[in-house]
């Protein structure tokens, strides 16, 4: 369906990253496309936005708190 995620880990994670301070849910199309396969446990999008939510089965997530999180383990890659 011509979408695409940056990153994906093994059945785990798919992971969109946008250089932006605002990203929009038009920003996870390929996130919501690759949702819609039901192999992934975890949807993220990182970006230069500020704050951290959740909407529609993704979590937005600032960048440093991604790369924290990632580096702490906290991501639940098994």
């Amino acid at each position: 369906n011509q979408q695409e995620v940056d990153f994906v880990i093994g059945d785990q994670l798919a992971i969109e990253v946008k250089a932006k301070e605002r990203v929009s849910g038009r920003d996870a199309k390929g996130l919501r496309a690759i949702a819609e396969e039901g192999v992934f446990r975890k949807l993220y999008l990182v970006s230069l936005d500020s704050e951290r939510r959740f909407d529609d089965g993704i979590t937005y997530l600032p960048w440093r708190e991604f790369l924290s999180e990632l580096w702490a383990g906290k991501l639940n890659l098994k």
